[in-house]
């Protein structure tokens, strides 16, 4: 399991709560120009993610997959596909294999779970994984 700098000192014994001080971490770039994230917990064993994404005006993430469920609670913004919106204070889950394109018009910021990797499908990412 990856545990951010922020919350080590709190990571005392195997069962312990994890505190993460969440102003402490980095924006990290993803893939994708205007999307950048901060990663809450990475279990590589199993692919789950837990993270914050930022979304810049205007930003799409090309069309992929998700090889398991993925849930996105929305802090701000919205985020729009071609089966709907979901805007701030919202939440949307998504079924394995389910395939879409997401686009933030307005700029989003967002909670999200979910089991890596994320398959690209079409554009520069077509064939990578998020991983």
């Amino acid at each position: 399991m990856n545990i951010p700098d922020a919350l080590k000192p709190y990571a005392t014994g195997e069962l312990a709560s994890r505190y993460v001080n969440v102003d402490e971490l980095d924006w990290k770039p993803t893939p994708t120009p205007g999307i950048d994230m901060k990663i809450l917990l990475d279990v590589p064993e199993t692919g789950l993610l837990t993270a914050l994404f930022r979304w810049a005006p205007g930003t799409a993430l090309p069309l992929h997959e998700h090889v398991e469920i993925e849930q996105t609670y929305v802090l701000s913004g919205s985020i729009v596909d071609d089966e709907g919106e979901v805007r701030e204070g919202n939440y949307v889950w998504r079924p394995k294999g389910n395939r879409h394109i997401a686009r933030s018009p307005n700029g989003a910021l967002v909670l999200s779970f979910f089991l890596k990797p994320n398959k690209f499908l079409e554009g520069e990412l077509a064939g990578k994984e998020l991983k």
